[in-house]
């Protein structure tokens, strides 16, 4: 069924853990970044903020000073190193758009150096541990591929992940593969088998997304303890598990549970050979989806 005609990316994620200081995070991307890009990434890919520890387990208004703007300190050192390794870089930092006004927003970064586009969070969690919605407002963006020298990214962030409405949208703009940024982990007290319920859910529900839009999907989460600063939960064990997959939902590579940088390649332009053998764009039924735009059926 395949028509020999490939397009070949090749991608890293980096999946490392956070610490308090800013500067021993920053160096621990750089390195993961410098390790995919001698591997021959030309496209990577870090986790959900991290540049900080996940700081939303509790609600702490000092903890706005973390914030910062785009472009600012760290989109800027994160541009030299794309600039300097010739490479596609997609960060994932905590905005500052004005006084009392926060994003959780993801910056892609071209092999030159410039800003090629910004993505912001559009869902916002708001559970035990995941006290999101105190920090950031939804995102403003839409749901909108962000152009770059090695494709169309569909840049999502974490929680954006359970939910097929946003990678549908940034199929249907034309986003040729999609990446999501993500903390997310277990509850320590949570027992082996609950564990395993949540990650496989986690990978299936994603794997679902390239299978539904025929497109590559690439996952890069965090790892490690952090404990909760308030004392009021034993803290999140960020799971790692970081992936690739293709657009059958197949997985071409998965990290473990300790850091680790990915590197695997892409064909992209297989995508299109899947959607003419599963049409599932052609065959939508849009003038019935008409209720999709309301809460609940009642």
């Amino acid at each position: 069924m395949g028509s020999g005609v490939t397009r070949t990316l090749r991608v890293g994620l980096v999946q490392q853990s956070c610490l308090a200081e800013r500067d021993k995070n920053l160096r621990k991307s750089e390195a993961g970044v410098r390790e995919a890009a001698a591997r021959g990434a030309r496209l990577v890919l870090l986790p959900e903020l991290h540049t900080s520890l996940y700081f939303c387990q509790h609600e702490d208004p000092a903890l706005f000073d973390w914030a910062e703007p785009i472009p600012g300190p760290s989109s800027e050192f994160f541009a030299a190193l794309a600039r300097e390794l010739g490479l596609v870089l997609v960060i994932s930092l905590f905005e500052r758009r004005a006084p009392g006004l926060y994003h959780n927003t993801a910056v892609v970064l071209e092999r030159d150096g410039r800003l090629a586009g910004k993505y912001r969070k559009m869902h916002i969690p708001d559970d035990p541990g995941y006290y999101e919605k105190f920090y950031f407002a939804p995102g403003d963006l839409g749901f909108a591929p962000i152009a770059t020298s090695v494709g169309k990214l569909g840049v999502l962030v974490c929680w954006d992940q359970w939910y097929p409405e946003a990678a549908r949208l940034m199929a249907l703009a034309g986003a040729e593969l999609l990446l999501y940024p993500t903390a997310i982990g277990w509850n320590p007290e949570d027992d082996e088998a609950e564990r395993l319920r949540q990650r496989d859910a986690w990978i299936t529900v994603q794997r679902a997304h390239a299978i539904a839009n025929g497109l590559p999907v690439v996952v890069a989460n965090r790892v490690g303890l952090e404990p909760d600063p308030s004392g009021r939960t034993p803290g999140a064990q960020f799971w790692g598990g970081s992936f690739a997959a293709g657009p059958q939902g197949e997985i071409l590579a998965q990290a473990g549970a300790e850091p680790q940088v990915l590197v695997t390649d892409l064909d992209l332009a297989r995508g299109e050979q899947v959607r003419r053998w599963w049409p599932f764009l052609r065959d939508r039924r849009i003038d019935a989806y008409g209720d999709l735009l309301k809460r609940f059926c009642d």
